[in-house]
């Protein structure tokens, strides 16, 4: 039985966004013990929306979180002009997310880069989160932010 077959009503789903061209989306279900990972992958963004609303349908919009890497707030960057030009549409997509929580109704936190655990490698990854699937940065960047995260929206605390 997977992550997903085994909801209840006392559960909340989280959704770890890692904004950019490949959009890292992973969900993890807080059952009061911290998220644990039920998909870690990459997508375009039209693509996580979509999946976002989908997540919304089966578990209803106060069981549902995202959080979202807000690369806004950094303020460290290396590199030349190609990579000032990646971080200023990495951070316009930050604020696609926001609006787009924002004019639907969706809880959501965005999350200072600093705040989270990034960049971490595919073998260090699995030995954290127990995770055996396919991974790259974007996903395990997403993933990072709901793994054992513990669920405070919505009212309920678990």
């Amino acid at each position: 039985m997977s992550a997903i077959d085994k909801f209840s009503s006392f559960e909340k789903v989280m959704i770890g966004i890692d904004t950019g061209v490949n959009t890292g989306f992973a969900m993890a279900i807080d059952r009061g013990d911290g998220g644990e990972l039920a998909q870690v992958n990459c997508l375009t963004i039209t693509q996580a929306m979509a999946r976002v609303q989908e997540i919304i349908e089966q578990y209803g919009n106060s069981n549902v979180c995202l959080y979202i890497e807000d690369a806004r707030l950094r303020t460290w960057f290396t590199g030349g002009l190609e990579k000032a030009q990646g971080v200023g549409s990495i951070k316009r997509d930050a604020q696609i997310w926001e609006t787009w929580c924002i004019e639907n109704k969706i809880n959501y936190l965005m999350i200072h880069p600093k705040a989270n655990t990034t960049k971490v490698k595919a073998t260090t990854f699995q030995k954290i989160t127990k995770w055996v699937g396919r991974t790259n940065e974007h996903s395990r960047d997403a993933a990072m932010l709901v793994h054992k995260r513990f669920a405070k929206f919505g009212g309920v605390s678990l």
